[in-house]
């Protein structure tokens, strides 16, 4: 079990909050316009007369500074989690985003209270800590160079700028954090997705001397690993396994019916029917994460209305099949692996119908069995880059 755990990567890991810095030191780079940090570039905008006030700073010995979390640091990634799951139903929107963006409150009933004390959960204090940290995503930040300590008047010329820059940045700040969160609940999930490296040698194997089984190993393999890491993702986000076995009853018919329906994929080839063979391996590849993925919208949506009967939403809140969507969506991978689904029948018949003769190659069974976990890893790094460019477009807008 051990040897298993360590192989893909179930230890839980240890995380170091992580940051980095760019620095300006000399005046001159003041001037240098194009190249000075596109954030300090802003706040110079807003209030032209700091110009001369960081000017002033860095013939002192000072260095201005933009800091950006690489990730969330770990004591607010707790926070969120303890209110998620003792108040708010396993739920992050939308309260996480109103309290970044607003400073508004998660509705604490008593009974939350209560209960979230006897799991030695102060749901006050995480709601303040999460507060707390809100500037420290992004912001500028002096860098004394020469030791020789910081005014109570820079300190406060340092809140002011931050202040400048905190709404524009706050979007930015909020998927950030929800990204961040996403990720530390699917750490499981993503681990299991490694296990899909080995599925093409064996599926080849198969394939070649068995016609078939091969098919059926590449589209089941890949189907329960990513079915696995839902179940996983969905734990992750708090609901409980006893929760999670109620829905699973409708699995096994939906995996006999994938079954059946990759076995068919012969006789479809051998009668001519290409296109529609591969739509059906794609298909059956998915059946059953796409089934838990839908299902698991239903769940969302069940949490929203337990809260907006104890009060717990806005009073304008309308759609709570829309809360659930954006919910499950949060997580970058979970839409990948959503997105996925239902592109994996289209690529498999793009392929079969395109390319007649590697309709038996193992290899590249596994990787159509696979196109809903490269879909989702591809949709993960497009999405953290996205972020990152909707931050910067809107100032450089900003700035003119």
């Amino acid at each position: 079990m051990n040897l298993v755990a360590r192989f893909f990567g179930f230890k839980a890991k240890r995380h170091i909050d992580r940051y980095h810095i760019a620095t300006v030191t000399h005046p001159e780079e003041l001037e240098l316009v194009d190249e000075l940090p596109l954030e300090i570039r802003f706040v110079l905008s807003r209030r032209p007369e700091r110009h001369v006030m960081f000017a002033d700073l860095l013939v002192r010995g000072f260095g201005i500074a933009i800091r950006t979390v690489d990730r969330t640091p770990e004591a607010v990634l707790k926070s969120i989690d303890n209110i998620s799951r003792h108040s708010q139903h396993n739920t992050i929107i939308p309260w996480l985003p109103n309290l970044l963006k607003q400073g508004a409150l998660p509705v604490f009933t008593e009974p939350d209270l209560v209960h979230a004390e006897k799991a030695g959960v102060n749901l006050n204090s995480d709601a303040r800590l999460i507060m707390e940290h809100r500037f420290d995503f992004k912001k500028i930040v002096l860098v004394d160079l020469h030791n020789r300590g910081v005014s109570a008047d820079e300190q406060a010329l340092m809140r002011e700028v931050n202040e400048d820059l905190y709404p524009f940045a706050i979007d930015y700040i909020i998927n950030r954090v929800l990204f961040d969160n996403a990720h530390t609940r699917t750490e499981v999930a993503q681990s299991i997705i490694k296990a899909l490296l080995i599925v093409g040698p064996i599926a080849h194997g198969l394939e070649q001397y068995a016609s078939g089984i091969g098919k059926l190993f590449a589209a089941s393999a890949d189907d329960i690993l990513a079915e696995t890491a839902e179940l996983f993702a969905l734990h992750g986000s708090g609901f409980s396994w006893k929760s999670l076995a109620k829905r699973g009853w409708i699995l096994v018919p939906v995996f006999a019916l994938a079954t059946w329906g990759v076995l068919s994929v012969d006789s479809l080839i051998e009668h001519g029917q290409i296109a529609l063979a591969g739509a059906v391996f794609g298909l059956s590849a998915v059946a059953l994460s796409l089934t838990t993925a839908i299902q698991s919208i239903g769940m969302y949506h069940k949490s929203y209305r337990s809260q907006q009967v104890e009060n717990k939403l806005p009073q304008e809140t309308r759609g709570l099949w829309k809360l659930a969507f954006i919910q499950d969506f949060s997580n970058p991978a979970r839409l990948g692996l959503f997105l996925g689904a239902f592109a994996a029948p289209i690529a498999a018949a793009t392929v079969f119908a395109g390319f007649p003769q590697i309709v038996h190659n193992g290899w590249v069974l596994a990787l159509l069995g696979s196109v809903e976990s490269i879909v989702a890893g591809l949709t993960v790094i497009a999405a953290v880059r996205l972020n990152r460019y909707v931050f910067r477009r809107k100032i450089r807008l900003l700035i003119g």
